[in-house]
């Protein structure tokens, strides 16, 4: 497969993943196939696929905030804490060489998928939400362990962001998602720097993979605030089908 190619099939790869990521989550279930199938060794497939993860983040954070969704200082609480955990994830995925990093990737993301599949629902509470006292407690410590597992491979992670927002939190549907891209953003920044410190990144696809992703995380992120609250349970929902059917067949 010659660059030209390669680079307009992580574009197209990295729109799909990008608006899979911002409306519910595992998008990387896409991208790292791909990456891996390009010739990248598993290792650096996952590093290289947290600068598209980044970039992804970063732009629907904003597209949230230009529709006014935000959750501010909240996020930036849970945020540092997932940040220090994902550097401890991170340098695992690090440390982890050749066939037993790719063995446990192997089965990281069957299990994910598994959970993907018979994972409870979100739902659209109602009632007021939870950010202080011992909720942001709990929140703190539950994403320190969230951002150890973002560090080392994030595979999936939305699905379980999504369901520790909206259930321990109380946040809607709409503010979850803002809030978990503005999150993954924080921490992925993080493993980023230690895995390029460490030299395991592939720059050049990184950054066409991030083209695909900021312009899918751009639009599905407006697009959803627009639609409302329904969108989002529509895209959870073809996401865990289309996740069903990749297990039982392929």
């Amino acid at each position: 497969m010659n660059d030209l190619l390669q680079y307009g099939l992580l574009i197209l790869v990295g729109m799909i993943a990008g608006v899979i990521n911002t409306l519910a989550g595992g998008g990387s279930l896409l991208t790292l196939p791909v990456l891996i199938f390009m010739g990248l060794p598993p290792n650096v497939a996952n590093a290289t696929n947290r600068v598209g993860i980044a970039f992804q983040a970063l732009i629907g954070t904003a597209g949230y905030r230009s529709k006014g969704v935000s959750n501010f200082p909240f996020n930036i609480y849970l945020g540092i804490s997932a940040l220090i955990g994902s550097l401890i994830g991170a340098q695992i995925a690090v440390d982890i060489k050749g066939e037993t990093f790719n063995k446990l990737l192997a089965v990281i993301m069957i299990i994910v998928v598994a959970i993907i599949v018979f994972k409870p629902k979100a739902t659209d509470l109602k009632m007021p939400e939870r950010l202080t006292g011992k909720y942001l407690f709990y929140a703190i410590i539950g994403f320190f362990f969230i951002g150890i597992y973002g560090g080392f491979i994030n595979a999936g992670i939305g699905f379980v962001i999504i369901l520790f927002l909206n259930n321990v939190n109380r946040l809607s549907l709409i503010k979850t998602n803002a809030t978990k891209v503005s999150l993954v953003f924080i921490y992925t920044c993080g493993a980023l720097a230690l895995f390029a410190y460490n030299g395991t990144v592939d720059w050049s696809s990184g950054f066409v993979l991030a083209i695909g992703t900021s312009l899918g995380a751009w639009w599905s992120s407006r697009w959803s605030v627009d639609k409302g609250e329904g969108v989002i349970k529509v895209a959870m929902v073809i996401m865990v089908t289309i996740m069903s059917i990749k297990l039982w067949f392929f």
